[in-house]
């Protein structure tokens, strides 16, 4: 992949809409439309890298014509915007929904629930990297994604033991996350399926001991 970085201005509002300078799908087909088009951009992103990819090659992926993929994105830096922010929404809503049921869970429960979380995003989390590395805000963006996903894993930890101090919560929040980035890499091992059954184990017997017995 070639090391120049993309040389669009940082973005002051990362929560804007992904499309927002483009088409936004009013529609469910044209909302399906928009999803089979990251879905096929998370692949090439991935496989090519953000400097190699094409649109041309992104739209024949998601078997869209190119002109209706420039309709909902009018440039490559849109749609990598696109991906940032689909990615920040799941994560999001991942954890908002085990938070939903934190309090009625064990710690193995909510060890499993964000692990197959992870598993979910594995393939998002990937071209996400690749994207971060090809910005010149990559920096900007990690730091802003991060600051969402801790503070609803805080929450989510907050749901689970309400006794928990927010220093404590955003705290543990941090280490679980540190904990959850061995996932990618553990994927590439041959012993992928007993890696993540131990993986369940670190992070079970962890959450235990820091949530429930602190």
């Amino acid at each position: 992949m070639s090391s120049q970085k993309s040389t669009a201005a940082p973005d002051t509002a990362p929560e804007a809409a992904p499309n927002a300078a483009g088409r936004a799908p009013k529609r469910a087909r044209g909302r399906q439309r928009v999803a089979a088009l990251l879905d096929a951009a998370t692949v090439v992103f991935a496989e090519k890298g953000y400097d190699a990819a094409t649109m041309t090659e992104i739209a024949a992926r998601s078997s869209t014509a190119i002109g209706s993929l420039y309709r909902f994105f009018p440039s490559k830096e849109a749609l990598a915007e696109g991906l940032l922010h689909r990615y920040g929404e799941r994560a999001g809503a991942g954890l908002d929904a085990i938070a939903a049921h934190a309090s009625a869970m064990t710690v193995a429960q909510m060890a499993d629930a964000l692990l197959d979380l992870m598993m979910a995003l594995k393939s998002e989390r990937t071209a996400l990297k690749v994207l971060m590395d090809a910005r010149v805000d990559g920096a900007n963006r990690r730091q802003y994604l991060r600051g969402v996903i801790r503070g609803r894993m805080a929450g989510m930890l907050s749901a689970h033991a309400p006794g928990l101090s927010a220093e404590r919560a955003d705290l543990l929040s941090v280490m679980v996350l540190h904990l959850m980035k061995t996932i990618p890499e553990l994927a590439e091992e041959a012993e992928a399926a007993a890696l993540f059954q131990e993986m369940r184990l670190v992070l079970s017997a962890y959450l235990a001991a820091a949530v429930d017995g602190g």
